[in-house]
């Protein structure tokens, strides 16, 4: 008996890449600039890896945070940044 095929149902569990520490295979990373980052948590929501952590920095403003070691590099958070307070560098 052959097993049912279902092309709509993904092949890892959602939050699965936060079991996966990012490689070598990176290409770019992101980088965040405090002055410019309001704290609005966009780039927290947005990030598919959930690897952006929102805390509060000396001044206790909340400001974004990268978890680098499980960072894909996609560029989402630079992308929807409103305040282009994030950029990607080339790794």
């Amino acid at each position: 008996m052959k097993k049912s095929v279902n092309p709509h149902r993904p092949t890892a569990l959602p939050g699965s890449a936060k079991l996966n520490e990012t490689g070598f295979w990176r290409t770019q990373r992101p980088i965040f600039n405090e002055e410019l980052c309001t704290g609005c948590t966009r780039c927290a929501k947005l990030c598919p890896d959930a690897c952006i952590i929102m805390r509060l920095n000396k001044e206790g403003k909340l400001k974004a945070q990268p978890d680098y070691d499980y960072c894909k590099g996609c560029g989402i958070c630079a992308a929807e940044c409103p305040f282009s307070a994030i950029t990607m560098k080339p790794e």
